[in-house]
């Protein structure tokens, strides 16, 4: 069935139906995308699933567990469907589990807000199965809208119990609850197993919602949308692409502003804690060769690593979240996806292309939401054509050091988050150009087409906001690149300090690539702390001045004016500093990225096909950059 148990991650098929045969009461949540459906599964179970404000997040169904009045009861939260006439696999996954008869109960949630259109997949249910109970969620947001549905009138029309809910704040959840124990397990029945799929029997059912919904839902205010269409014609209207640019723009100065004061105090503290492991190690008579390697490798690696990539992610990730809970990521979908179409993609990829700003690994992971197969690869190949925040300190860096001029506030602190801006709008015009290019080659094929539903503004809930987006990104994303920032430190160590004809390794790998580093306009140092900075993205001006400076260890510069003496001491100028922007815009992504990659595929072929591609695309531009300005030089 594709479920996943949402404690403890993916679980077979084969186990899940096994735990619904015993004892428990298994009870079916599905509905519309954007009802609130994973909401009122997180509070009945007590989990934390991430519950996002576009259709199709939840693509997997997820399992917990919760006890009343003595009785166990099973939720399975199922993929977000509009009908049971399957248009897509996540459908496909919803109507096959309600239709198995593995279910004792299936609650049906409805959004208050747009009744109507809930009430199709209610009747295509009723009609299916027995045990039907309508869940007619967000009744506050009904409420402010002057919306008012009549329970009485839906419960005779349809036959089946209907409660109202607010998950967010749990009100009705306890009278759904007691609907649910009121029903005896294994009482189920399945009507029938598939659904008429043909003109005159969708017409009925859309004219059968059609009539209820006139009977059972009224209106005290008919201009209830006045807000959200007055927001709308700013956020989709004539000026959208200005406004976004704006709202990004916000976005990345917060980020900046937040993010060096905070990276800076914890570095410190970070590299205070290295001392007490470095004399932890002389207590306990560890020879110097490993304990060096262990604490100016390994944990200085990870000192460099947290402290870099930590705060802007703490910042980014929570400012994304709002806008994802506010409404407003569902209107950047709606304004690129005819920007997508035109390039053979799909329009959700704009979404999975916003977490590639957080991090890479998260916008690949988020490519779920796409159902084509052909559009998801798309969009997973093409995610690291869009900066993470791990590469932000270092664009920052260049940006500070060889653009920006002044010294006042509107120079160190607005001026690069507009630079920043330009060369992410530059990224995000290569990502929709590649993403043709793959269309018409490897990854031929028509654009699907899919429901996008634009979701009421909501104030969004900031407590839970910081708590899920720092424990279901930011902590989840840090683990994996520090899983991999420890052995690369190690590494990193042993090449600066074994010396070979009396040169250090790393000394001999700089000189080795620094023919192609030269072509592109960099250096062979430049290209070496790149390839040495596999592992993450954070560590590769560290590792630049280390090579700089004929150092053994990372080190790190201690003011942006010594930093540029250093730089244009070892021959860099604005040439340089225009190439090594474009090369961190587009070149390899990191370690934890191409393993996540791998993981999503299942393929060598795309893994290094996602690898190659941004590493193609920046070499040629250097390249291209190079050589323009030398003859014009």
């Amino acid at each position: 069935m594709g479920l996943t148990k949402a404690s403890t991650g993916a679980r077979a098929q084969d186990r899940f139906i096994n735990e619904t045969k015993s004892e428990n009461l298994t009870v079916a949540l599905m509905g519309n995308p954007n009802v609130g459906k994973s909401t009122l599964f997180n509070y009945l179970t007590g989990m934390h699933q991430h519950t996002g404000n576009w259709p199709g997040k939840t693509v997997t169904g997820a399992v917990g567990n919760c006890k009343y009045k003595e009785k166990k009861i099973t939720f399975v939260d199922l993929p977000g469907s509009y009908s049971l006439l399957c248009h897509s696999a996540e459908e496909e996954v919803a109507r096959d589990f309600v239709c198995s008869g593995e279910a004792d109960v299936t609650v049906v949630v409805c959004d208050a807000t747009s009744f109507e259109r809930n009430l199709i997949l209610v009747l295509q249910t009723v009609e299916v199965s027995k045990n039907v109970i309508v869940c007619i969620n967000l009744v506050d947001e009904a409420e402010k809208r002057g919306i008012k549905i009549n329970k009485k009138i839906l419960e005779e029309r349809l036959n089946i119990p209907v409660i109202t809910t607010s998950a967010r704040s749990g009100k009705g959840v306890t009278k759904l609850l007691q609907q649910i124990v009121k029903i005896e397990k294994g009482t189920n029945k399945i009507k029938k197993k598939t659904i008429e799929d043909n003109e005159e029997k969708v017409k009925e059912t859309v004219e059968m919602a059609q009539r209820i919904a006139g009977q059972s839902v009224t209106y005290k205010n008919e201009n209830y949308l006045l807000r959200d269409r007055k927001i709308d014609r700013i956020l989709t209207g004539k000026y959208a692409y200005l406004v976004m640019a704006v709202m990004l723009l916000g976005v990345f100065w917060l980020t900046i502003t937040g993010a060096n004061a905070v990276s800076e105090v914890l570095s410190r503290w970070l590299f205070k804690t290295e001392e007490w492991l470095d004399f932890a190690l002389r207590a306990i008579n560890i020879p110097k060769f490993l304990r060096e390697m262990i604490v100016f490798g390994g944990y200085r690696m990870l000192v460099w690593v947290v402290s870099v990539m930590l705060p802007p992610m703490a910042i980014f990730f929570p400012l994304f979240t709002l806008l994802e809970d506010a409404g407003v990521l569902p209107r950047l979908a709606f304004n690129m996806d005819k920007c997508f179409k035109c390039c053979g993609a799909c329009g959700k990829q704009a979404l999975t292309m916003c977490m590639g700003l957080g991090c890479n690994a998260a916008g690949v992971v988020g490519a779920r939401i796409i159902d084509s197969p052909r559009e998801r690869l798309i969009a997973i190949v093409t995610n690291s054509l869009v900066p993470c925040n791990g590469r932000f300190p270092a664009l920052i860096s260049v940006i500070c050091v060889f653009l920006i001029t002044g010294t006042g506030i509107i120079s160190q602190n607005v001026m690069p988050a507009v630079f920043l801006t330009g060369f992410i709008a530059l990224s995000v015009l290569i990502t929709l150009l590649a993403s043709k290019i793959l269309s018409r080659t490897f990854l031929k094929g028509e654009p699907s087409s899919f429901a996008l539903e634009l979701p009421p503004y909501r104030c969004p809930q900031i407590g839970k906001v910081i708590v899920r987006s720092i424990f279901d990104r930011t902590l989840f994303v840090l683990g994996r690149a520090v899983v991999s920032a420890i052995p690369a430190g190690l590494l990193l160590w042993l090449l600066a300090n074994i010396n070979v004809g009396g040169v250090s390794l790393f000394s001999h790998f700089c000189n080795a690539v620094s023919p192609l580093g030269n072509l592109m306009g960099l250096d062979g140092v430049i290209l070496a702390a790149f390839i040495l900075g596999f592992s993450a993205n954070e560590t590769v001006v560290p590792i630049m001045i280390m090579g700089y400076m004929s150092g053994n260890v990372l080190t790190d510069f201690g003011s942006l004016a010594q930093l540029r003496d250093m730089l244009i001491l070892n021959g860099w100028d604005m040439v340089t500093a225009i190439n090594i922007i474009i090369f961190f815009l587009f070149h390899w992504p990191c370690a934890t990225t191409l393993i996540t990659i791998y993981k999503e595929t299942k393929s060598i072929k795309w893994t290094a096909l996602s690898c190659a591609l941004p590493t193609v695309i920046g070499v040629i531009l250097c390249m291209v950059v190079n050589l323009t300005c030398n003859l014009l030089a």
